[in-house]
């Protein structure tokens, strides 16, 4: 008789998430017939059905959303322990991986790569970009090690570490450079360039400029702070952007940027990882190393 194998769990987790057999068979790198075999005979282990097949995709019976959940568990404590594994006494090795928003990742990855490179030689760094809710989804889950994002994310299941604490600039027109800088309330009555919905950089602009409930009077979106950047320099507007960004963002386009008035927004930049991580004290100082890569902790 056949037994329940961690193949199977990982095989039938992967299928749950996406929901479509190719799609979990290309993450998995094996065939398709070939996921449809062990699934198949997982069922039969089980003695139940826990997936049922439509034309285009499939949909988990309510035992199957079940055992999903139970099998990401099972998943996550086994990964656990691999963890510890390599954990010892010296410096984190083998793979990371990390989650980076956004709105910081093209102005911190470079500067981290290069001081993880020469602090810890044996580490194999997996960077993946995101929103904060993809990010938060795949920690939980375990499909990364830690994240860095806007604090707070306010999940009992994560630890928060803060890192440091950055202003937004105003960017606008280069024409604009010798103008008084909008008060907030005139601010949202400008035609304001912001990122599209799902980045919580969006939301903290918008909470600069009165809140959702007052939104900017000519609200346009864009991709990426880049995007942003472009447009108000062909100008078609103003924007806010992040100051660890102004560097590489202002040097591109005609535009000029300014600190606004009182009260500045600023955003909490931290990093987040599950509580019961067994990579915590390793992760501790892969922060510090964080700080460093944006000139906000002591140098190396």
């Amino acid at each position: 008789m056949k037994r329940l194998t961690l193949r199977h769990l990982r095989y039938f987790e992967a299928l749950a998430r996406w929901g479509h057999f190719g799609r979990a068979a290309e993450m998995l790198a094996i065939s398709q017939p070939a996921l449809s075999v062990q699934m198949k005979e997982l069922e039969d282990i089980l003695g139940a059905q826990l997936i049922e097949r439509g034309p285009k995709q499939i949909s988990l019976t309510g035992l199957g959303e079940v055992f999903a959940d139970r099998a990401r568990a099972i998943l996550q404590s086994v990964d656990d322990l691999t963890e510890v594994a390599r954990i010892g006494d010296g410096p984190l090795q083998g793979r990371l991986r990390l989650g980076v928003i956004p709105t910081v990742a093209p102005y911190m990855l470079p500067s981290l790569i290069r001081l993880l490179g020469k602090s810890h030689p044996h580490l194999d760094l997996y960077p993946r970009e995101a929103v904060t809710q993809k990010l938060i989804d795949d920690l939980t889950e375990g499909r990364l090690d830690t994240a860095i994002v806007a604090l707070p994310v306010s999940e009992a299941a994560l630890h928060e570490e803060p890192l440091f604490t950055e202003e937004f600039a105003l960017v606008r027109p280069i024409a604009d450079k010798d103008k008084p800088v909008p008060r907030p309330e005139i601010l949202s009555q400008m035609r304001l360039l912001l990122l599209e919905e799902g980045h919580c950089f969006r939301d903290q602009a918008l909470a600069f400029c009165g809140g959702t409930s007052a939104m900017p009077r000519d609200l346009m979106e864009g991709s990426s702070l880049s995007t942003l950047v472009q447009m108000v320099g062909a100008g078609i507007g103003v924007t806010l952007i992040p100051e660890m960004a102004l560097p590489l963002e202002t040097g591109a386009a005609p535009v000029c940027s300014a600190r606004l008035s009182h009260p500045q927004p600023t955003r909490t930049i931290g990093m987040i990882w599950r509580n019961t991580s067994p990579l915590s004290g390793q992760l501790q100082q892969i922060a510090k190393l964080v700080q460093q890569a944006l000139g906000h902790g002591p140098k190396p």
